[in-house]
C-alpha cells in the first residue's frame, strides 16, 4: 500500500492507505481526530471542514492523496481546553453553538477566513460560512462571534 506524508496539526504524518481514500475516512479512522464530523459526505454541508494550507476543505471528498506534503489542520490543531483559540473563546461567549455537530467544520471555516482576512466585515463572514450547514439557528451569534475573535486577534 502506498504512503502518503503530510503535517497534520504541525505534526508531519505518513499514513499507508490507498491514496483515493476520503481525508474524512484517515483521520476520523486512522489518525483519531473527531474534529471534523461526516454529515452528507457530499461537500454540502461543511461538518467535515478542515484547513488545508488557509482554506477550509470538505475532508470527506478529498482525496487523501491531494494533500501530499501539505498542512492539514483540524479542530484539535486549532486550541485546546488549556489554550482555547480565539474563535472557540469567542464561540463561547456568544453562545454560539447548541449541539455542536456542525460547529468543528464552522470554527475551521473561520479559521481559513482569519488567515485570509483578518479583519472581515459581517457581509465576508456571512459569505465564508455560507457552506456550512446549522440546523440549530445560531447563524447570528457565530456571525457575532467570528467578528469578536477577529478583534481580539487584532490587538497587538
Amino acid at each position: 500500500m502506498p504512503s502518503v506524508r503530510f503535517r497534520l496539526n504541525g505534526v508531519e504524518t505518513e499514513v499507508d492507505a490507498d491514496p483515493d481514500s476520503s481525508l474524512l475516512a484517515i483521520l476520523r479512522g486512522r489518525l483519531g481526530m473527531t474534529g471534523p464530523h461526516f454529515g452528507c459526505g457530499a461537500n454540502e454541508c461543511g461538518a467535515c471542514n478542515v484547513i488545508v494550507g488557509d482554506h477550509a476543505v470538505a475532508s470527506c471528498d478529498t482525496p487523501l492523496w491531494s494533500v501530499a506534503d501539505k498542512d492539514v489542520t483540524t479542530l484539535e490543531g486549532l486550541g485546546n481546553a488549556e489554550k482555547p483559540h480565539p474563535l472557540q473563546r469567542a464561540f463561547i461567549a456568544e453562545q454560539a453553538l447548541q449541539c455542536g455537530y456542525c460547529v468543528s467544520g464552522i470554527l475551521m471555516s473561520a479559521a481559513a477566513l482569519l488567515m485570509q482576512n483578518p479583519t472581515p466585515s459581517g457581509a465576508e463572514v456571512r459569505a465564508a460560512l455560507d457552506r456550512n450547514l446549522c440546523r440549530c439557528g445560531s447563524h447570528n451569534r457565530m456571525v457575532r462571534a467570528v467578528l469578536r475573535a477577529a478583534a481580539e486577534m487584532a490587538v497587538p
